[in-house]
């Protein structure tokens, strides 16, 4: 979220729930935001980025991303991945345990 934009990185689509704090909506560094894709405040609060719980975290999260508006906003960020060069825009400190590891998985195909 924090990084500049660089030229070749395409379409950056922000993928949290909350919109990061000290941030202008009309900062580039977003691009568009789909809150939707982001998980619950509720499975956020009970992970908690403990890595103990991450699996448990990943499980619940993909249930989450199967039905509802939070389906739709994954249709919507698959579609944006096959239109061309795709970044993933988060506030997150640790990538390594965030829900951007799932959400890249889904979109590579694993």
């Amino acid at each position: 979220m924090y990084d500049a934009v660089e030229p070749d990185e395409g379409r950056r689509v922000l993928v949290d729930r909350l919109w990061p704090r000290g941030i202008a909506k009309t900062d580039p560094r977003v691009g568009r935001w789909l809150k939707d894709v982001a998980p619950s405040t509720e499975l956020r609060h009970w992970y908690g980025h403990d890595p103990a719980k991450f699996d448990e975290f990943e499980k619940r999260y993909l249930a989450e991303l199967a039905d509802g508006p939070e389906a739709d906003a994954l249709a919507e960020l698959r579609r944006l991945a096959n239109e061309g060069p795709l970044t993933l825009v988060t506030a997150t400190k640790d990538l390594n345990l965030s829900h951007l590891i799932v959400l890249t998985r889904l979109l590579e195909g694993r």
